[in-house]
Formats: structure tokens, C-alpha cells, sequence
């Protein structure tokens, strides 16, 4: 309970993230595709793809992340999970409720699933908030999990990927503190859209370009209006990642305005330590932006509490939104350290057997049943599926 006269705050205690076990070096696909190695190095800021097998689903990559934060008491505590995510393996059945079971959550929570593009994990995330406002004891997981994939020598193949960014919100959290000034835009465009007969997405690589650096623009604008907030009154800002190049445009538009050149510096460097991981994981869709996150809080060494943070949220078809949020005293401690020795320990493959595992379907016999070949994954791997039903189990019980 709060001690009379404190201040409820709500926002992130816990976050962490997973991704595929298999990786695709950028230089390995440009010699595939003679193309220059600059293009996806410089041109997409990109070093690595994270790819999944077949063994590997939302499930499994958002109960992994989900398992690195959650404790007994967590689990305990939670009464709301919520999936974003736009690679739904269910039109009927939401994602969170496998999530739920796989974490062993007590039975009394409610477990939905969110869509709309790479932007739901934003719209969980205020959900979330407006909940645990109103059940200040309450715990409510997020996890945005997405497997981003496009056809073999396409023109989006270079930014695909793979992962997912669990957090944990609760009342006064142990790492950022959310804030209410959240802006969003809507606005009906086809930039990018995937109909349920398509496995892959369709995509206007330019126009979305322009949608998504267009609605920066007239969002921050119009934030600021509402707000009165100058970039200057942002340590760090962080972005919706499709790839590190476009939030990197992204970010100069904001420090076109006058900013001395110290600032300019420090906003510069924090985003840099926000694309270290993208940089080698690629594009996963509603988690990029809590990855860069993420990203920016285990690998920046100057960042401090009551810094304040900027977030611009983008899905297409298209929502918008930017917020802000506060460091909380002592976060340092509940980040661990860098990540990068992790993503070093994928499996590197050849383009010939990413070719091969991108074109692995899973097939069905009469019955609805199939049985998957072994591939390494997280702690949980999709077994097969027995009667049209997904059968998810721990890599220990195998």
C-alpha cells in the first residue's frame, strides 16, 4: 500500500527481451544479392538479421522474454497479461492466454491480445497504465512479440527479424516512470498492410518512409503545442525501429531545431547506444521501440535519474503517438548488463540454409497434426501440433 501522502507512479519495474537462436550476417546476404555491403551497413545501419525456425513463434519468444523478469510473486501478483503483436498465429484465440499458461500466471487475470501494425505495444502499454491506476496492487505483463518476414530477395528481406520485449508495470516502478502527455495521430494510409490470405506483408517501402517521418513531424508539433516541451528537455529520444537508418532521420528532424551543440551531442550518443541491438537483430515490428529501449539503458553510461526520455511510437496503416517517461531513482540497478554476448551466441547461418529454413513450412496431414524437426530455440519451443492445436512445451521436457 502507499504511505499516505506519497504519490502513486505507474510505469516500467521490469523489462527484458529474446530473440532467435539463428542469425544472418548483412555482408553474407549483400554478397548473395551483389549488392554493396554499405547498403544494409550505412544505408539500413544494419549488421545482422535474427532468424527463427519453424520451432519458434511469438509464443515462444514472448514467454522467454516474459521468463527472464517474473518471479513467484510476479506470478502471483499479476492479473493482466497483454500480447501485442501482428504475426498472430490465432484469428480467435489471443496469444497472451499461451503466455499465460506457459509462466504458470495465477488463473484470475485477464489475458487479451492488441493489433495495429508495430504501434500496439504502445496502446498495451496505456492499458496497462489505466488499470493499475485504478488496483494500485496490481501487476500487469506486456509483451510485444513479432517474427518480421518478407519474401526471398524482396525488396523488405534486408529488415526482417525476430524477438520480443517483455515488461512488467506496476505502481511505483524501479525503472521508468510513465507520464500523461501521450499524443497520438491516426491517419488511413496503405504504407504497409498484410491481408489474412498473405503470409507475407505488402509494402510501399518510399511512401511508408515518408508516413512514418511525416507523422513524426506533425506529432511533434502538435505535442509541443499541447505540452510546451523543447527537445532540449529530453536527455534521449527513443524511436520505432524498422530499421536504425529511418530513426536515425528521425532524430535529426527533431535536432534541426536550436539545440547547443553539447545537447545535440548527448542525444546523438544515446541513440546510439538505442540501435546496438537492432543494429543486430533487425526489425521486430511492435517490440522495436522498447528494444531501443532497452538497448539504450543496458549500454549508456552517462544516462541519470529524473532524466527524462521521449518516445515516438509508429505503426503503419497508420497510429502515431509520442510520450514521455522519467528515469526512476536507481534504475541502474534493476538493468543487467549488455546483452551483446547473448546475441554472439546464435547460431551464424550460410544464405543457402536461411533460404532453405525460410521456405520450411509447417504441413498438416488429414488429421490437423505435424510433427517439427529439432531446432535450437529459448526455453520454450513449439513441439507440433496434434488436432489443429499448438503444442508448446519447456526445452527441459523434452
Amino acid at each position: 500500500m502507499l504511505k499516505e501522502g506519497k504519490i502513486m507512479t505507474i510505469g516500467i519495474d521490469k523489462i527484458a527481451f529474446a530473440t532467435g537462436q539463428y542469425v544472418l550476417k548483412m555482408d553474407d546476404l549483400a554478397d548473395a544479392r551483389k549488392e554493396d555491403p554499405e547498403k544494409f551497413s550505412k544505408g539500413l545501419m544494419l549488421d545482422a538479421l535474427s532468424i527463427t525456425p519453424p520451432t519458434e513463434d511469438i509464443i515462444t519468444l514472448g514467454a522467454s522474454a516474459a521468463e527472464k523478469i517474473l518471479n513467484d510473486e510476479d506470478k502471483e501478483k499479476i492479473d493482466m497479461v497483454i500480447l501485442a503483436t501482428e504475426s498472430s498465429i490465432d484469428q480467435s484465440k489471443a496469444g497472451a492466454v499461451y503466455l499465460h499458461s506457459l509462466l504458470g500466471i495465477q488463473p484470475f487475470a485477464r489475458s487479451i491480445e492488441m493489433k495495429e501494425a508495430c504501434y500496439s505495444a504502445t496502446a498495451a502499454l496505456n492499458y496497462a497504465k489505466l488499470h493499475v491506476e485504478k488496483h494500485p496492487e496490481s501487476r500487469v505483463l506486456v509483451v510485444a512479440s513479432d517474427i518480421a518476414k518478407y519474401g526471398i530477395k524482396s525488396s523488405g528481406e534486408s529488415t526482417q527479424g525476430s524477438g520480443a520485449v517483455a515488461m512488467l508495470i506496476t505502481s511505483n516502478p524501479s525503472i521508468l516512470i510513465l507520464t500523461d502527455d501521450n499524443l497520438a495521430q491516426t491517419r488511413d494510409v496503405m504504407d504497409f498492410w498484410r491481408p489474412n490470405y498473405s503470409t507475407t506483408p505488402f509494402v510501399n517501402g518510399m511512401y511508408s518512409t515518408k508516413q512514418y517521418l511525416d507523422s513524426l513531424k506533425t506529432t511533434w508539433r502538435e505535442y509541443q503545442k499541447q505540452t510546451g516541451f523543447k527537445i532540449s528537455d529530453f536527455a534521449a529520444f527513443c524511436f520505432h525501429i524498422p530499421f536504425p537508418k529511418l530513426a536515425f532521420k528521425g532524430l535529426k528532424k527533431l535536432i534541426s531545431e536550436t539545440v547547443s551543440a553539447s545537447h545535440k551531442e548527448q542525444l546523438l550518443k544515446h541513440f546510439q547506444d538505442s540501435i546496438i541491438y537492432s543494429r543486430q537483430i533487425g526489425n521486430i515490428y511492435t517490440g522495436s521501440l522498447y528494444l531501443g529501449l532497452l538497448s539504450m539503458l543496458e549500454n549508456s553510461q552517462t544516462l541519470r535519474a529524473g532524466d527524462t526520455i521521449g518516445f515516438f511510437s509508429y505503426g503503419s496503416g497508420a497510429v502515431c503517438e509520442i510520450f514521455s517517461a522519467r528515469l526512476a531513482e536507481g534504475f541502474q540497478k534493476q538493468i543487467q548488463t549488455s546483452h551483446i554476448k547473448e546475441l554472439d551466441n546464435r547460431i551464424q547461418l550460410t544464405v543457402f540454409d536461411y533460404e532453405k529454413l525460410f521456405f520450411e513450412e509447417i504441413e498438416l496431414d488429414a488429421k490437423g497434426n505435424a510433427y517439427l524437426d529439432f531446432y535450437r530455440t529459448g526455453p520454450f519451443y513449439l513441439s507440433g501440433i496434434k488436432n489443429h492445436q499448438r503444442i508448446y512445451k519447456r526445452v527441459k521436457d523434452k
